[in-house]
């Protein structure tokens, strides 16, 4: 088997020169590329669909877990939406050659800031087969080459899902290498990866907390990525009981294994229907556990043990705070919460205004639920995750995300003297 170092390296130099070539390709001929490859994965759907097919029963053989099933599966909806996904983001907003500002110096040298492509991205993902198509179509679009290295779970769906990309971009001309798939299992492919200063960019984790921590601890390339969502969703003494109910349920349940659930509830003192609200939560089939002030409410309650506050579930189960008022709420977030959403549920808009100034997070809601935390859902198509960093890009990661800038300067003879 061929080293994992030297592998990276020679599929890097490949990506490399298709970064280049990317680079240069006006907005329609990238378009076009995501247009062909769009339809290929609609035309190669039930290909698709067995290679998944092979991917869930060996899964579920292995005993993984519900959540982690729910993210491989590609039934024939998702594998739809992964093609519109993909199609999506070929009508979306060019962003390379966009110039940020202009200014013109007293000596008359004009200086601009120009959006280019990152270069080269590595992508390194979990369970996610929809990454492969999703972070393929942002790439590209951006003008970046990307290399991607899907978990051993997906390798059956990843490849087949690659092979109809790779046939929609050849037959639209775009450069052979523009999206590679990391073609072995070997852990220490990742590593090498993480490695690979100056022949990746950019490193993108997309998966389980231990992925995500071995590459924010190993990496020598840049990473952009969140390590947890531990997402929260105040109920104020203002807000409107059924929108409440709603927003606290959608938020929890609509689906629980993602990054965007809500892990714990926190509800003002002054909010008079806080007791129905929980049981609410708990008759929808969500475990709850609570402080002693939300267990004074509802009888039989379980109590939050102080794990409780630092845990992504990402299943059914909420934690439950009782806290007196916004203040205590936004002292709660920042001393458990992961900075990625959270949401305030409030018709007192100075209340709301103090939540989403003070709390320091990716993503901060008024009234909504924290699962619209989705590239999709904020109008960028695709994205390619949710950064929770503070420098480069936040929250969703799109097409802007995934380019930098450089300074042109025009001038007529300037020189320092």
């Amino acid at each position: 088997m061929t080293d994992p170092a030297m592998l990276i390296a020679e599929m890097g130099r490949s990506a490399r020169t298709a970064a280049t070539s990317l680079a240069g390709l006006p907005t329609a001929r990238k378009a076009d590329g995501l247009r062909a490859a769009a339809a290929a994965l609609r035309a190669k759907a039930p290909a698709i669909a067995d290679a998944n097919a092979q991917d869930m029963a060996a899964a579920t053989e292995r005993g993984l877990s519900g959540a982690l099933l729910d993210r491989l599966r590609l039934d024939e909806g998702r594998i739809a939406a992964m093609a519109a996904g993909v199609e999506a983001v070929a009508g979306l907003a060019d962003p390379v050659g966009q110039v940020i500002d202009r200014t013109t110096r007293p000596n008359g040298l004009e200086l601009s800031r120009v959006r280019v492509p990152i270069g080269v991205i590595g992508i390194i993902y979990e369970s996610r087969p929809n990454v492969t198509a999703d972070a393929a179509a942002l790439c590209v679009m951006a003008g970046n080459a990307a290399i991607l290295r899907g978990g051993s779970e997906a390798v059956h769906s990843n490849a087949a899902t690659h092979a109809a990309l790779a046939q929609g971009f050849a037959a639209a001309g775009l450069p052979a290498d523009a999206v590679q798939l990391v073609p072995t299992t070997d852990r220490a492919a990742v590593g090498a990866m993480l490695a690979a200063d100056g022949v990746i960019d950019l490193v993108v984790p997309r998966g389980g907390k231990s992925l995500v921590a071995r590459v924010q601890a190993e990496a020598r390339v840049p990473v952009l990525a969140h390590l947890d969502g531990i997402n929260h969703v105040y109920v104020d003494a203002s807000a409107d009981p059924a929108m409440a109910r709603r927003i606290v349920l959608d938020a929890k349940l609509r689906r629980t294994g993602i990054c965007g659930a809500m892990e714990t509830l926190l509800i003002d003192r002054g909010f008079a229907d806080a007791g129905a609200l929980i049981v609410a939560l708990r008759d929808a089939g969500c475990e709850v556990r609570g402080d002693d002030h939300a267990a004074a409410l509802v009888p039989g309650l379980a109590i939050a043990d102080a794990a409780d506050w630092d845990t992504e579930y990402l299943d059914a189960i909420a934690s439950v705070a009782m806290v007196d008022g916004v203040e205590q709420a936004i002292a709660h977030i920042a001393a458990h919460g992961s900075h990625h959403t959270d949401a305030i549920v409030a018709d007192d808009p100075a209340v709301a205004e103090r939540f989403l100034t003070a709390v320091d997070s990716a993503i901060v809601l008024w009234n909504a639920s924290t699962q619209f935390a989705d590239g999709g859902e904020f109008g960028l198509g695709a994205e390619i995750g949710i950064a929770t960093g503070r420098l480069h890009a936040r929250g969703p990661v799109a097409l802007e995300g995934l380019t930098t800038y450089k300074w042109i300067g025009r001038g007529t003879g300037q020189v320092r003297g």
